[in-house]
């Protein structure tokens, strides 16, 4: 069996650049100040519980450590760095354009406060290894959780940078000068092994602010465009395809699908036969039993053209989308022939209808131009089908599929069911054109006969 690999061209790559459209809103994901927002939702009053235990540590450190240089001021910097963390947080809090400001102003009192601390501990005697060390380090750590905590990656890499090279600076002139700084045997150690711990908390906290706010990122754009997808498709496929990472600036995804289109023949001259009306209830009875086969396949209308109803598999693995094609194509038949058994009871025309089935590669999604959304597939298999399907009325096929389609299926097909080459069709280089039908002699002839020269039924 001829693969027609060849037939579907590779999809140029996408472009994510295009003329703005001033209306338009946009994605979530893109946004930071919604990424922001996501992630601080709820996270007041943890923050705020987080600010107190700071403020009692600092409590605890002016009452227990008597070898500060100056006692006063643990109290003077308590006090200053109660008010002040009151007063950013509730004008950040307030919103507006100066939230950013106090934010960083906030930020810019932790650090301040947590290398005073330090630095005051190392002139008083830091690194006899006391509780004092871990009590003049524990804002600095706690301080650094409270920035990461706000879901800012560069307020959170400023606090660790500054913490960091006040430390490493006034520890560099304890080398130089240890006569500055008590207990000089000691105080290498201890220090370093604080900027160590500092330096590997600060790398662990904002590589997962990093992850955190990549996730939630990740996490608004697929409900965003779960949202968007569930207006024109069911609840499985906008889950199926918003859960893969696609273009995200136009919310396009390359996928794999298995097509079918359903035509029916002679339309325009049943149009001139019959009633308006008439004409309108025979479309509607097709498009009902169509939609029937499709949603009992686990398909997707994909839209009404005309008088061809345009499907598509785009859930699963090709093999799966081949075989549920399949099925809802031979299910058409059935359903068909009873919409027409019927008809023929109650004194009405009956109705002959072409299926063509297709696969490849295509862009799926909802374009949207700013004006209107529509959800829809391109690319060049789209443009095959329509060859597939014009070649298969003028062989008279009732049921065709190409050979990309059929390869899918591995050459396993339904019993009594066959698959037969239809010589001489005209189809792009790679493409070739399949007669599917039952195996039954009877209702094989006459779907064969026709198939052998559809250049001539054409012509004719």
């Amino acid at each position: 069996m001829a693969s027609g690999r060849a037939g579907n061209p590779p999809l140029p790559g996408l472009r994510t650049a295009r003329a703005p459209v001033e209306h338009r809103a946009v994605p979530p994901d893109q946004d930071e100040d919604a990424v922001l927002r996501a992630m601080q939702a709820g996270g007041g009053l943890r923050l705020l519980g987080l600010r107190i235990v700071i403020v009692l540590v600092l409590l605890m450190a002016a009452q227990a450590y008597d070898g500060s240089l100056h006692a006063l001021s643990h109290w003077f910097i308590l006090i200053l760095y109660g008010l002040g963390t009151v007063w950013f947080g509730l004008r950040e809090r307030g919103g507006g354009p100066a939230a950013s400001a106090y934010s960083w102003a906030g930020t810019g009192l932790n650090a301040g406060l947590a290398v005073y601390v330090l630095i005051e501990h190392m002139l008083a005697g830091g690194g006899a290894g006391l509780g004092a060390d871990a009590v003049s380090r524990l804002p600095a750590f706690l301080l650094l959780l409270q920035t990461g905590l706000s879901m800012r990656v560069a307020q959170t890499v400023v606090f660790c940078g500054l913490v960091l090279a006040c430390w490493s600076a006034t520890f560099g002139i304890g080398l130089l000068h240890p006569e500055l700084f008590p207990n000089e045997d000691t105080f290498p150690t201890a220090q370093l092994t604080g900027l160590a711990t500092f330096a590997a908390a600060g790398l662990l906290v904002v590589d997962g602010v990093i992850r955190l706010r990549g996730a939630v990122a990740r996490a608004l754009r697929m409900e965003h465009e779960r949202t968007l997808l569930a207006r024109f498709v069911p609840d499985a496929v906008a889950l199926d395809l918003s859960a893969e990472d696609g273009d995200s600036a136009l919310g396009i995804h390359r996928r794999h699908a298995c097509l079918m289109i359903l035509d029916i023949r002679g339309f325009s001259r049943l149009s001139g036969e019959h009633p308006p009306e008439a004409m309108v209830m025979a479309l509607l009875a097709v498009r009902a039993t169509a939609q029937a086969a499709v949603d009992e396949a686990g398909g997707l209308v994909d839209k009404y053209i005309g008088d061809a109803v345009l499907v598509q598999f785009v859930v699963d693995r090709p093999d799966a989308q081949a075989r549920a094609a399949l099925a809802c194509a031979l299910s058409l038949r059935r359903r068909i022939a009873a919409l027409n058994a019927a008809r023929a009871a109650e004194g009405l025309f009956t109705l002959r209808v072409v299926v063509a089935l297709h696969a490849g590669d295509l862009l799926v999604g909802v374009f949207d131009d700013g004006v209107r959304a529509e959800y829809t597939v391109l690319g060049p298999a789209m443009n095959a089908l329509s060859r597939i399907e014009a070649q298969a009325k003028a062989a008279e096929i009732e049921l065709a599929a190409s050979g990309d389609f059929l390869e899918l299926l591995g050459g396993s097909l339904p019993d009594g069911i066959g698959a037969v080459p239809v010589p001489g069709a005209v189809l792009p280089a790679g493409l070739t054109l399949f007669a599917v039908a039952d195996r039954n002699p009877d209702l094989a002839g006459s779907v064969f006969a026709g198939a052998a020269t559809p250049a001539a039924s054409a012509a004719a």
